[in-house]
């Protein structure tokens, strides 16, 4: 009895602050109209930079959902963020989506990295949660049959493909200067799948893949690679790492003046990355990378660069590729007009999401890969980061080859 006293009486002081027209604060309100929302990332262990940036586009994301009211379809619900941390291991990764099925959340958003993807894709299955994947870019994760997983930016092949269609172009126009290719990779899914694909297709465009390198990661010292990269003097090194092996191999290079007329990553950890530039401008310039990037002519995205760097943190493709894939989630929630799990999946499945701020048409979803997704090639010009190709995002020439 006391308990339902307790209520009445609660109810009661609700609604005389309604009929003085006096707002009920929104936090009373969001106990009973919130969704839970997964956003789980590596933010500790060896991939953590890249988690934390992750977590950050996820958390503005929900700020501005809510800010907007919420998903109105169900009265205004707020998004409620549950955070994980992968700690950079895919087991983890598992256990907290166990975690997080547990506490009741209607979806998930995350987790980076292409090995945890594939762990954490797979045991949010069991439980028909929806598993909105930002950034892992093995195309394994989604070609497993998993109607609950979904990978809103493009996949290894996607950018390996249209990184040597590109590279190709770019040598054709210069006179074919380059022919010789080294690849240096990390040992994870990643690097290991996107090594592959660029050895299949580099002799397709008459490019001779010299030697393919592969380090783990973390790595802390690239004298030995750099050495055999001397001895082999590729005309153009590929990188495939994340951020902390990447500008370490590049600055290792830096030291033994090891110069070929071109570094063009593929999904490169640093080389589209404003920390890099800014850590390292006197390595930076001339770099290109095929990788996620934002439309540049959108002034929304921006605005969101602003917000983040007076956040003291750096615009990363992990900030803006996680920003856009909670609001992909909350549209397909509000399209639901639920917050049970199959309502949601069967939402996401049929998505024409184009209201984000990536270069990508509409989203369309086929076997949870969305074919409306593409990368973007940038080049670091003049201390900043540009886009060189697609032309219809191109800010400026290209530079190539750098070294006659």
């Amino acid at each position: 009895m006391s308990s339902r006293r307790s209520f009445l009486r609660q109810s009661t002081a609700m609604a005389a602050l309604a009929a003085t027209g006096v707002s009920v604060p929104r936090l009373a309100l969001a106990a009973a109209q919130s969704i839970k929302v997964g956003v789980l990332h590596p933010v500790t262990g060896a991939v953590a930079y890249s988690g934390q940036q992750c977590r950050l586009g996820a958390l503005l994301a929900i700020d501005d959902i809510n800010a907007a009211g919420g998903i109105k379809s169900l009265g205004g619900a707020l998004i409620e963020p549950m955070l994980g941390d992968a700690q950079s291991r895919p087991e983890v990764g598992s256990a907290e989506v166990e975690r997080m099925n547990e506490a009741g959340v209607a979806a998930i958003v995350g987790a980076y990295a292409s090995a945890i993807c594939l762990a954490t894709t797979q045991t949010a299955a069991k439980y028909g949660l929806p598993h909105v994947v930002d950034v892992g870019v093995a195309d394994e994760i989604v070609e497993r049959g998993l109607t609950n997983t979904f990978r809103f930016g493009p996949g290894y092949h996607m950018c390996s493909t249209r990184a040597v269609d590109d590279l190709a172009a770019l040598n054709d126009s210069a006179g074919k200067p380059a022919k010789t290719v080294m690849i240096v990779h990390e040992d994870s899914l990643f690097g290991t799948g996107t090594a592959k694909l660029l050895q299949n297709e580099l002799p397709k465009h008459g490019f001779d893949v010299k030697e393919v390198i592969k380090h783990p990661t973390p790595t802390r010292d690239f004298s030995n690679i750099v050495l055999r990269m001397r001895a082999v003097n590729p005309d153009i090194v590929i990188p495939a790492n994340y951020y902390n092996e990447y500008a370490l191999l590049v600055r290792t290079m830096k030291q033994q003046k090891v110069q070929p007329k071109a570094i063009y990553s593929v999904l490169g950890g640093a080389a589209s990355s404003y920390k890099f530039l800014k850590e390292f401008p006197d390595i930076a310039e001339g770099l290109i990378d095929c990788n996620h990037w934002f439309n540049p002519k959108d002034a929304r995205a921006q605005r969101l660069k602003q917000r983040v760097e007076a956040k003291g943190a750096f615009f990363s493709y992990e900030v803006f590729m996680t920003y856009t894939a909670m609001m992909l989630l909350a549209d397909s929630i509000e399209r639901a007009k639920s917050a049970d799990r199959a309502v949601i999946i069967a939402a996401l499945a049929s998505s024409t999401f184009s209201n984000s701020i990536m270069p990508y048409g509409p989203t369309r979803f086929v076997n949870g890969q969305n074919t409306g997704a593409q990368p973007l090639l940038t080049q670091i010009s003049g201390g900043d980061i540009k886009v060189i190709l697609p032309n219809d995002y191109r800010q400026v020439a290209p530079a190539f080859p750098l070294k006659a």
